[in-house]
């Protein structure tokens, strides 16, 4: 499962990619990421918008242009950005500030929220421009870096076994089709075929009745309003948690598959988006961490064509946010077992990478064991996650303890 060679890849004499590459780039592996990734995306996070929207009393209307503005701008970030940096830049949006927001929904009217969500991409944009966060990741190693990936993608891995356990009829078809891919076909991706024999096997032994369904409205601008209370108790906890949960594991996962990321635009892009989306009732449109790293990963194929899964996750995503009205009944059907099943499975070859990259060497042992553990602990703290507390905790280390 290590890392592809590199191929060449073709300019014309204005030294521009060649006009037709972008197609043949497109191969088997980036396509099946790009799919897993956007598969992931339009699942559990789909389901914790509904949640918050109805917390907060939200009508159809609100629910549909929240729904449509994180998808459908979290896909046009995904397409824009890897094909401007042929890097695997994949964009979506904040499942845990989705998380966040079903706790505050309830408290504040709906223009203070909408004025919420735009002072956190404006803040976002700030931290991006100033290269503050290009100085912060610059100053952890590669190991720590790869050793908090780790950390953050292993809880997921390790739930396929309560999930085959759970689902043992479509869990197990999906783990022989798995192992036998790997083993004797070589071209088509062993995760792909996983998944697919999982929906099928599940489509024939389990009754999936789409939940009632939401009547549709066209998307339209929000109007926000501004207030202190706002930027203290939206703004800042949800530009945190994009910052530490989605562009910190995202650039770091690109950074553990051997890329070099612009840190400083990726994130200032984010704010800028997230902006945009924010007028259309979304908080959010950013990289994102897991989606990042499942199309960075070895099982995207050759290193210089990853950057196409990305563009199949957003080209998927923005047709799901278009008919998301139609679409998440469905997702609200679809078992909780199964949703941990296709994450498993997918983070597999990634969690694989990043444990060899973080704990190969000798130089950060300490410092790589504690950002993995601190990480895969899942504890939040001051609005922080895990995961930026598990690069403060290797960063440390590294920089005192193993010098």
């Amino acid at each position: 499962m290590g890392l592809p060679e590199d191929r060449h890849i073709e300019y014309n004499s204005n030294g521009k990619l060649h006009k037709h590459s972008v197609i043949r780039d497109l191969t088997g592996e980036n396509i099946s990421s790009g799919i897993i990734a956007s598969t992931l995306v339009m699942t559990g996070p789909a389901l914790i918008i509904l949640q918050a929207a109805a917390a907060g009393g939200f009508t159809d209307q609100q629910t549909i242009n929240w729904m449509f503005a994180v998808y459908f701008f979290g896909g046009v970030y995904s397409i824009l950005m890897p094909l401007l940096y042929r890097i695997p830049i994949t964009g979506g949006h904040s499942i845990t500030g989705a998380a966040f927001l079903a706790t505050v929904t309830a408290q504040y009217s709906y223009p203070e929220l909408i004025g919420g969500y735009v002072m956190s991409g404006l803040l976002i944009f700030l931290v991006g421009i100033t290269g503050l966060f290009t100085k912060i990741i610059g100053w952890v190693p590669k190991e720590v870096i790869a050793s908090m990936l780790g950390g953050l993608v292993a809880g997921y891995v390790v739930r396929l076994v309560p999930a085959i356990q759970e689902m043992p009829l479509a869990g197990g078809a999906a783990l022989i089709s798995f192992l036998l891919f790997t083993r004797y076909v070589k071209k088509f991706p062993p995760v792909l075929a996983a998944v697919v024999v999982a929906f099928v096997v599940l489509f024939f032994t389990a009754d999936v009745n789409p939940a009632k369904e939401i009547s549709y409205f066209l998307p339209s601008l929000q109007v926000p309003e501004f207030t202190w209370m706002g930027l203290v108790t939206i703004a800042l906890p949800l530009a945190m948690l994009i910052l530490s949960n989605d562009a910190a594991p995202g650039i770091g996962a690109l950074e553990s598959s051997n890329f070099k990321p612009p840190i400083r635009k990726i994130v200032s892009s984010s704010g800028v988006f997230s902006v945009i989306t924010s007028f259309f009732g979304g908080q959010c449109a950013n990289i994102a961490g897991m989606m990042s790293a499942i199309c960075a990963g070895p099982d995207s194929g050759p290193r210089e064509k990853r950057y196409m899964g990305a563009v199949v996750s957003g080209a998927i995503t923005i047709v799901f946010g278009i008919f998301a009205w139609k679409i998440v009944p469905f997702i609200q059907s679809l078992p909780q077992a199964f949703v941990s099943l296709l994450a498993g499975f997918a983070l597999i070859g990634v969690l694989h990478s990043s444990l060899q990259m973080g704990f190969s060497g000798n130089r950060y042992r300490l410092s790589a064991l504690a950002a993995f553990i601190v990480t895969l602990s899942g504890i939040s703290f001051l609005h922080i996650s895990a995961p930026v507390w598990g690069l403060v905790a290797g960063a440390v280390l590294a920089r005192t303890v193993e010098r």
